[in-house]
């Protein structure tokens, strides 16, 4: 694939300079096309101004702004490397996961401003304000606004763009370096599967500090054309009125989200079917899947990783009935092969990834990104994955999530899936825990839908007729919510730690 690339600011404003590009839900604010790539342009100076030059690390604490795309492209035009942090963190999180990667400068909105100015303070970096700046900070908008080029030219498609780090469930987080090159084969790869162009108006709600919330769909549609509402965070109201009022046509959300809307008692006055729906994050439980098709809609499983860009598959919208469960199929420029299975053959295995939408590593970490790679370079996911005999792929779970109880293999997600069919039941969790006869058994942890209630016994009986023996879970244990990542995947570590 092409080793340099358009600067994508200055390219899509030559292309649609009057177009709007996002829309600050918020402020009422329209930015055009024309309109991010000047402050764009302007960013990138201050910041040379300022002392950064390329490849010195620029960080982000900041809920979703449409300043945060600008700073994105500004990193772009001047090889600055943007680290968007996790604004979920405290600093003593957040200290350790800044020093990996080392910073000169911070940008942070007024809601951030307090642990932002802090690890400014205690790392002498830059602070510079998008709101309100304290003296001695530098305001956002004074280095947007100043006179520029407008464009950067061509661009190195493998030269570390931003940086995003891993859930970081044990150990520190890393930090999956993404380029420019990521970008658009991931464009190409969600753009296909999902109809994503210039008519297309979605959501940015996903944190900003995930790959989510740069990429499914904001990134991807701001290249095609089209326009972002760009929401600081997920405000329920505000997102289910984009939807009532038909603003959006593009929707991609966790299974969380989707979770919540099927609780609305105005579920049913929206027309699903106009809205093209992508999920993520986690497997979208069936009972869900049947909610909104029994309503028109079709919301289409997809699978991916900060790694990939993250798009590998999204289900195809004609036959998600037909392949309920199924991510579909390896999108245009992305190798898919399951481990120890021929090409093409139906068959269950690590599933292995290449092409253009592939990180090149993590940064500054040379033996995690040996790790992650196998010896011929295909990415290694860490998931179990299966293929029918039609080449539709299946999620069976993550390796490191596998129990073994009495001799057998025990994975979890085939067990949630026939909790979450139970009538009383809205999302299941399922571990593996220390047992001294079988080795380990497994634990489900239950949220339950509004009003209702279960007895174990009930649950147990459920399973017994779904399930071998050996998979059916020993312990129940109901919960209000449960500890999750920014892309609503349940933190399993957490849950363990709730039965020491």
């Amino acid at each position: 694939m092409f080793d340099r690339i358009p600067d994508m600011a200055a390219k899509r404003a030559e292309i649609s300079p009057e177009r709007v590009a996002f829309a600050d839900v918020a402020s009422g604010r329209d930015w055009s096309f024309a309109q991010i790539n000047r402050a764009a342009a302007g960013l990138a100076a201050g910041l040379r101004a300022l002392g950064l030059g390329p490849g010195d690390r620029l960080a982000a604490l900041c809920h979703n702004r449409v300043e945060f795309f600008v700073a994105l492209f500004a990193a772009q035009k001047s090889g600055i490397i943007l680290a968007p942090l996790n604004w979920r963190q405290p600093v003593a999180e957040l200290g350790p996961v800044l020093d990996s990667v080392g910073a000169s400068a911070i940008i942070f909105d007024d809601e951030n401003a307090a642990p932002a100015r802090a690890l400014a303070r205690s790392r002498a970096m830059a602070a510079i304000a998008m709101d309100a700046p304290a003296p001695g900070e530098t305001a956002f908008a004074e280095l947007a606004a100043a006179p520029a080029p407008f464009g950067a030219g061509m661009i190195d498609a493998d030269r570390p763009w931003y940086l995003l780090f891993t859930s970081g469930t044990t150990g520190l987080p890393k930090a999956v370096i993404q380029t420019a090159r990521m970008a658009w084969a991931n464009a190409v790869n969600i753009g296909q599967a999902a109809d994503l162009g210039a008519d297309t108006a979605t959501a940015n709600f996903l944190p900003l500090f995930h790959t989510a919330g740069i990429n499914l769909y904001a990134l991807p549609t701001f290249l095609e054309g089209g326009l972002s509402h760009v929401l600081r965070r997920f405000e329920p109201d505000m997102l289910f009125d984009l939807i009532r009022q038909g603003r959006i046509n593009r929707f991609f959300g966790v299974p969380a989200i989707y979770q919540a809307f099927s609780l609305r008692p105005e579920a049913d006055e929206i027309d699903w079917s106009a809205l093209g729906m992508g999920c993520g994050g986690a497997p979208l439980p069936e009972p869900l899947i049947r909610f909104f098709a029994e309503r028109g809609g079709t919301v289409c499983n997809g699978m991916g990783m900060t790694e990939t860009g993250p798009t590998v598959f999204l289900m195809d919208a004609a036959n998600a009935a037909r392949k309920v469960g199924s991510v579909g199929r390896p999108q245009m420029l992305t190798e898919v092969r399951l481990a120890g299975v021929p090409d093409g053959a139906p068959g269950e295995g690590e599933i292995q990834i290449r092409g253009p939408n592939v990180t090149p590593g993590y940064f500054g970490n040379d033996a995690a990104t040996a790790e992650a790679f196998a010896e011929d370079g295909w990415l290694r996911s860490g998931d179990v994955g299966r293929r029918d005999e039609d080449g539709y792929y299946y999620i069976v779970d993550r390796i490191k999530d596998m129990y073994i109880s009495g001799g057998e293999n025990v994975y979890p997600a085939e067990v949630e899936r026939v909790l979450n069919a139970h009538p009383a039941v809205l999302e299941a969790a399922v571990i593996g825990v220390p047992d001294p006869k079988w080795g380990e058994v497994g634990m489900a942890f239950l949220i339950l839908r509004p009003g209702r209630a279960v007895e174990p016994q009930a649950l147990d009986a459920w399973c017994r007729e779904r399930l071998a023996a050996y998979k059916t879970p020993r312990a129940y244990r109901i919960l209000d919510d449960f500890p999750r990542t920014a892309a609503g995947k349940v933190r399993k570590p957490e849950l363990r730690k709730m039965i020491r």
